[in-house]
């Protein structure tokens, strides 16, 4: 097996991505591997099922402009340089898959709650980027893990 030449991080910005960076972060020191990060903001439209009866632009502007700086501060943090951050709109898995594929991205990290029951039946952004990757994908167990 090859060892990884482009690894893309995909974070919500939450205290969580921390140890699903280290992870990233650890392979890609292991491997010479380039770190790409990205956060995708979910427009509210999609959150809240399209039918919203307000214009919710401004607001979305807001969170663009709070996500933007996150990113910036957590990029900094962990030495990722700004041509290697992508800030995207959209559906997460879809657009995290997109822009793994776009960006020549041979593994996926992402943070996965391991959640079980109907949590699980209904999907999480991590299950739904593995099944539909370019790539490998690495699911980094986060959260409360001793919970059964």
């Amino acid at each position: 097996m090859n060892a990884y030449r482009r690894i893309m991080l995909a974070v919500d910005l939450t205290e969580e991505s921390r140890p699903v960076a280290d992870r990233a972060l650890a392979i890609m020191k292991s491997t010479a591997a380039e770190l790409h990060v990205v956060h995708v903001i979910e427009p509210l439209s999609l959150a809240y099922g399209g039918d919203v009866p307000m214009d919710l632009s401004a607001i979305q502007e807001q969170i663009h402009e709070q996500a933007k700086s996150h990113l910036a501060e957590f990029c900094d943090s962990i030495g990722v340089p700004e041509d290697h951050r992508h800030l995207i709109f959209g559906r997460p898995e879809n657009e995290i898959q997109r822009t793994a594929e776009a960006n020549g991205a041979d593994l996926i990290v992402v943070g996965s709650h391991g959640r079980h029951g109907l949590a699980l039946l209904l999907g999480s952004t991590a299950n739904g980027v593995l099944h539909g990757a370019p790539c490998d994908v690495l699911a980094v167990r986060v959260g409360n893990t001793t919970e059964k």
